[in-house]
């Protein structure tokens, strides 16, 4: 219980590695608002139903007035929010498509959520982090954008940005005791990419070629990571990607 008494706002949380890493926190001692477009009461229930303390919140991150709603709804439940772990994202329903045949659409579309989102997000937070003097902001990011992959350039340049963004504002909110970390996940065989059997496949024998521990990556091995970034253990580090795929990459 090494976080008790704290807040948390976990995105696309509703289920796979977002609830993971709500379930995680519950279990450091915090209260935990899930937020997801589909799913959330659902987990809420679940971790209630474990003894923790958690709402549901309905939110499509890309949308400013529903984070707006998620941050005051959190508020008003919790009496504030010191962490934030940006995990919301397009991901299962990828499909390895070569970049010439990637439509608009769809680049707005994992743009708006993935990259986009993490941003209205920081942005609602970050005011009532800043009067408490406190806040711990983990995104999660992603392997490929440390060294490319074919045919999900879209989602390969969201994560990419979400790199930057985590570096740019650590430097605006360090002043103001919050730092701001990310999580790099390799490939994950989480229950939402097995819902995608073609693009597991695909993924599954070339990340677990990649790697120095040379096993499929799971939910579970990323929990602690966002755990760290989220106690006063990490209270001096900001501003930093860390590598959580088995040492597939090196940066």
């Amino acid at each position: 219980m090494r976080l008790s008494g704290r807040s948390a706002i976990v995105t696309g949380a509703g289920s796979s590695i977002g609830f993971s890493i709500a379930r995680r926190l519950a279990q450091d001692g915090v209260k935990v608002a899930i937020a997801d477009i589909v799913g959330a009461d659902a987990a809420a229930e679940s971790l209630r139903k474990e003894g923790f303390e958690a709402v549901g919140v309905t939110t499509d991150v890309s949308d400013e007035a529903a984070v707006a709603s998620l941050v005051e709804q959190t508020v008003g439940r919790f009496g504030g929010v010191d962490i934030l772990v940006n995990n919301a994202a397009i991901s299962k329903t990828l499909k390895m498509t070569p970049f010439e045949e990637l439509t608009l659409s769809e680049w707005r579309r994992i743009l708006d959520v993935n990259t986009i989102g993490v941003f209205l997000c920081c942005r609602a937070v970050a005011p009532h982090m800043r009067s408490k003097g406190y806040g711990r902001i983990v995104n999660l990011t992603s392997g490929t954008a440390f060294k490319g992959a074919p045919f999900i350039m879209h989602y390969v340049a969201s994560k990419g940005a979400v790199m930057s963004m985590t570096r740019s504002l650590a430097r605006e909110l360090g002043t103001h005791n919050i730092t701001v970390n990310a999580v790099s996940p390799g490939y994950t065989r989480s229950r939402g990419n097995l819902e995608n059997p073609d693009f597991d496949r695909a993924q599954t024998d070339i990340n677990r070629a990649s790697r120095a521990i040379a096993r499929d990556e799971h939910e579970e091995d990323l929990v602690g990571s966002v755990s760290f970034f989220a106690s006063d253990d990490a209270a001096f580090v900001t501003g930093q990607i860390l590598a959580v795929d088995g040492g597939s990459v090196y940066h």
